[in-house]
């Protein structure tokens, strides 16, 4: 099996979430869901569930922001 970035997706608050993605990301959301519920032994879940952890995973692993972030958190004031 592929070694895939996210693991299962926690079952959390519901929150509403409306955007338009090309068809080709959905089209690959889907496959992702699939790939992921296979390997976890579960039904897939709604590709729109995955947007969350991916976006946390993206900002979580990436170099460039974090250091932009304590950078900007160094330089400014504390109230």
């Amino acid at each position: 099996m592929a070694k895939l970035k996210l693991s299962v997706i926690a079952d959390d608050k519901p929150v509403k979430v409306t955007l338009e993605l090309p068809a080709g990301l959905h089209s690959d959301l889907v496959a992702y869901a699939d790939i992921l519920a296979r390997e976890a032994g579960q039904s897939p879940a709604d590709p729109v569930r995955l947007i969350v952890p991916m976006l946390e995973r993206f900002i979580a692993t990436d170099r460039g922001f974090a250091k932009a972030k304590k950078s900007v958190s160094q330089t400014t004031p504390s109230m």
